[in-house]
């Protein structure tokens, strides 16, 4: 029998990790088709998408939560303006300008610290010099994948605009998961979500419709309807769904910890997908990385 608290930790667990494997594709898909969308227009369809799809689901308990919502519709406008508009339009921007395994390395090296940080000084959360370590060691990982274990292109490496671009994204997310911890307690989680997908959506819009005039035209193709139906369904609905439950069970900085296994996946589904070879340093960082989660996340890392 598996005792509530740890139950709880668990669950919280098994949900960020679901979220990462599916975020790891995200990468890759802004890279993929960074010469058919917009940057502005593909974050629009994407959330209209996912709102759409949730709406069904909403609609008959959205009433009993107008209340709440209307009491706090300040902290839902920041929320879906931080997590939703901003980050996800900033990682579509970088898809322009850099690589795929550079935006998954940037933005999962950078927003844990961003969010370790804002726990510390807005929540007031306590950080263990465990749970540091185990970042630490997280970032390592993160930085030997980078490096190829080579100091030379690890000294050799800079910053370029997209690169700029992700970190802006990453300090957007850190924001959003330190705000999700103080989601109203009256606001299910599915209102939740479809109030965040919908503003955001909405607070896109106008900047859309000028990119609309200031672009080329979006060829549609059925793979690129693939593409926007796995972003609003599986990196949206799904993944948002799993991180916020995960932040409710681990709080935001322990969850942002598990953002640095997207390249790890990524460097699987690479292999499984593209049919590139796995390497020792591979193996070698994925270990570094899973080591950190661990000891970020044992018992005395995180006992008041």
């Amino acid at each position: 029998m598996i005792p509530p608290g740890k139950k709880k930790i668990y669950i919280g667990v098994i949900l960020a990790v679901v979220a990462a494997i599916i975020w790891s594709g995200n990468f890759i898909v802004a890279r993929s088709v960074s010469g058919a969308v917009p940057p502005i227009s593909l974050n629009f369809y994407r959330w209209l998408t996912a709102s759409i799809l949730l709406f069904p689901f909403v609609i008959k308990g959205f009433y009993k939560d107008k209340q709440v919502i209307y009491s706090n519709w300040k902290y839902l406008f920041w929320v879906s303006l931080t997590g939703i508009a901003l980050f996800n339009t900033f990682v579509y921007v970088a898809g322009h300008y850099t690589s795929a395994i550079n935006m998954a390395l940037i933005g999962t090296t950078s927003s844990p610290i961003f969010a370790t940080f804002f726990a510390a000084a807005f929540l007031k959360e306590v950080i263990r010099p465990l749970r540091v370590t185990g970042l630490v060691i997280c970032i390592c990982g993160i930085i030997l994948l980078l490096s190829q274990g080579s100091f030379e292109r690890l000294i050799a490496f800079r910053f370029s605009t997209g690169d700029w671009w992700m970190l802006l994204g990453a300090l957007f997310f850190a924001i959003y998961n330190t705000m999700v911890k103080r989601k109203p307690a009256g606001l299910s989680s599915l209102n939740f979500l479809f109030i965040c997908f919908s503003l955001g959506t909405l607070i896109l819009l106008p900047f859309y419709v000028w990119e609309l005039t200031n672009s080329a035209p979006v060829i549609w193709s059925s793979s690129l309807f693939g593409i926007i139906l796995y972003l609003g369904l599986g990196t949206s609905l799904i993944s948002y769904l799993c991180w916020n439950q995960s932040i409710a069970r681990l709080g935001p900085s322990r969850t942002a910890l598990f953002g640095n296994l997207i390249p790890i996946f990524s460097s699987i589904e690479a292999v499984l997908i593209l049919n590139e070879r796995i390497r020792l340093i591979h193996v070698l960082s994925g270990l570094l990385v899973i080591t950190g989660l661990v000891i970020a996340n044992l018992k005395k890392a995180n006992s008041a």
